[in-house]
């Protein structure tokens, strides 16, 4: 089961950061670019928890910080997903199904300006001023939108793959089996205790026929 979980999340993780590089980058549009990377990384969140949520958020931006063609300090992007994966798996639903729409679309939102604040607030600490010239409230606004129209195609289908992941019908099948297996070995066991119970019985009837018998004989003679 963790083998299926590390090979499906980084199954994803790459080909979401292969489609956001050679694709929704390159599409030109204003203000922010659509982070698939990011809805990849809340999906998985919100089935396997925050602690996966910011491991698989750490290892998903630190290859986008090393990806070409990044301009940023390497550890930027992994620390802003690793945060984001950390909450959105803390607001993981018990069931890891999804009842409604809202509860998921709210957290796509806040997590596309969650990511942009924090993105924007790392790099002013390293001396990227960048966010200030394009202008940090259109790429929140733009940020928020592209998410949110994506995810409807994305979020559902990660969360489906994720959740089948995590079952395993042949440790299933196995387990029955060996219910079954102990079942008969009880029931076996149960049947040789029994027989040996009345084997016991009937060998101590016979002693004590015998015994009688001897006692009958013994007032006879005498």
């Amino acid at each position: 089961m963790r083998f299926n979980r590390m090979l499906l999340s980084t199954t994803l993780v790459v080909v979401a950061l292969v489609v956001q590089v050679s694709v929704l980058a390159r599409l030109h549009l204003p203000g922010a670019v659509p982070d698939l990377l990011l809805l990849v990384v809340l999906a998985l969140a919100l089935v396997y928890g925050h602690v996966s949520g910011a491991l698989i958020g750490f290892g998903a931006g630190l290859l986008a910080d090393l990806a070409p063609p990044a301009d940023h300090a390497a550890g930027r992007y992994a620390l802003v997903l690793c945060v984001i994966g950390y909450l959105a798996g803390l607001v993981r639903p018990e069931t890891r199904r999804l009842t409604s729409a809202t509860g998921p679309m709210l957290v796509v939102v806040a997590a596309a300006v969650g990511s942009t604040l924090l993105y924007a607030g790392v790099g002013a600490l390293v001396g990227d001023t960048a966010a200030r010239h394009v202008g940090l409230g259109s790429l929140l606004f733009t940020a928020a939108v592209y998410d949110l129209l994506l995810a409807p195609f994305t979020v559902p289908l990660i969360m489906a793959l994720a959740r089948r992941a995590e079952s395993d019908p042949l440790a299933d099948s196995q387990a029955g089996a060996s219910d079954v297996s102990n079942a008969w070995t009880s029931f076996g066991t149960g049947l040789r205790i029994g027989s040996q119970r009345s084997g016991g019985l009937r060998v101590k009837a016979a002693r004590t026929r015998v015994s009688r018998a001897g006692r009958i004989k013994g007032i006879k003679r005498l």
